[in-house]
């Protein structure tokens, strides 16, 4: 490699790809992660005729869990201001973005840094009210920033996407023990009752590793149980890859590959017929869909519950219609445009 840089200067990378181009010398610049203090704003959005922009609020992650690397990379917790949170929302939306992804390595430690801890309620709050003609979907949340206050805080925002991605990882206690994750399933499970409780309709979605170590049948048997009584919408689903440094990757009951790649399998037929089964239940349904573009003779969008849906129309690209859903297809659904939105 000529040039080797880390995460902690972006900015500075490019100085330093500029100045190889002349020089030609090989160069490593590598930070101490431990060390970085300071939020890197980096400029907001998404590609050129896009309509959803990404705006990233926090880095660094100090939840060490056993399986992670990133801790050792990223460093501490660093958040951008809420009130420049707020201003590139608006920028965003006055650059015709119609949808806005709040985004971090560890979004739910939003605020920890500051010096007033706003926390991630009171930057999600006043994100929506900035921009109030334009959608603001969160990124991954540990399941324990649900409460009862949080969800009474975000209930009342007409603009917030009611979709939320909670970390899961393993439905089994023991499991999520050894991975040292700091929440049990019955904390989980009550975030997922609070959000159902408070959100209309919401959509959980999730990630799951399998064949994570000492992993047995009978623990995976209760992973597979949970999942269905939380019913998500969609499920991530990995096979534990070892991580050199981490703690998971000296433990003892390392699972085969070819055992880690049936359990992805179960697991992935199960997410399958889970959202089927969401999907289908929506059918019938009026929803309001974000089309972002023509595939395949479809135009092809999402719902505020992040539901793919394709109808047919005449350019509705970056505008928000009505749609009335009438069919299930592999992971998507399908309608008929019922009422354009005026250009």
């Amino acid at each position: 490699a000529d040039l080797i840089g880390g995460s902690g200067d972006r900015r500075g990378f490019l100085d330093l790809l500029e100045q190889l181009a002349r020089t030609r010398e090989k160069a490593v610049a590598l930070d101490d992660p431990f060390r970085r203090r300071v939020f890197e704003a980096l400029p907001a959005g998404g590609l050129e005729g896009r309509t959803r922009a990404m705006l990233k609020v926090e880095d660094g992650c100090t939840n060490f869990c056993a399986y992670c690397i990133i801790p050792y990379a990223r460093g501490a917790v660093r958040s951008l201001p809420v009130e420049q949170a707020a201003a590139q929302a608006r920028d965003l939306a006055e650059a015709g973005y119609r949808e806005l992804v709040l985004t971090g390595i560890e979004l739910s430690a939003y605020g920890r840094d500051l010096p007033e801890r706003p926390g991630l309620a009171a930057l999600i709050a006043q994100v929506c009210r900035a921009v109030p003609g334009m959608r603001v979907r969160l990124g991954s949340l540990e399941p324990r920033t649900v409460t009862e206050d949080f969800c009474a805080q975000l209930a009342g925002l007409p603009n917030l996407c009611p979709h939320f991605h909670l970390s899961l990882q393993s439905g089994c206690d023991a499991t999520l023990a050894r991975m040292k994750r700091r929440y049990t399933t019955e904390r989980y499970l009550e975030s997922v009752e609070l959000l159902r409780r408070h959100f209309d309709r919401p959509a959980l979605t999730t990630d799951l590793i399998v064949g994570f170590p000492g992993e047995t049948e009978g623990e995976f048997a209760q992973t597979l149980s949970f999942l269905q009584t939380c019913a998500f919408a969609q499920m991530h689903i990995f096979p534990y890859s070892r991580r050199q440094g981490t703690p998971a990757a000296g433990m003892p009951g390392q699972i085969p590959n070819g055992e880690k790649a049936r359990r992805a399998h179960q697991g992935a037929e199960l997410a399958r017929a889970m959202e089927k089964s969401w999907l289908s239940s929506w059918m019938g349904q009026r929803v309001a869909v974000l089309f972002e573009e023509e595939k395949d003779g479809f135009w092809r969008g999402y719902t505020p519950q992040y539901i793919e849906v394709r109808g047919k129309g005449e350019n509705l690209h970056n505008r928000v219609c009505p749609v009335t859903l009438t069919a299930v297809g592999e992971g998507v659904a399908f309608g008929v445009v019922t009422e354009e939105e005026a250009p």
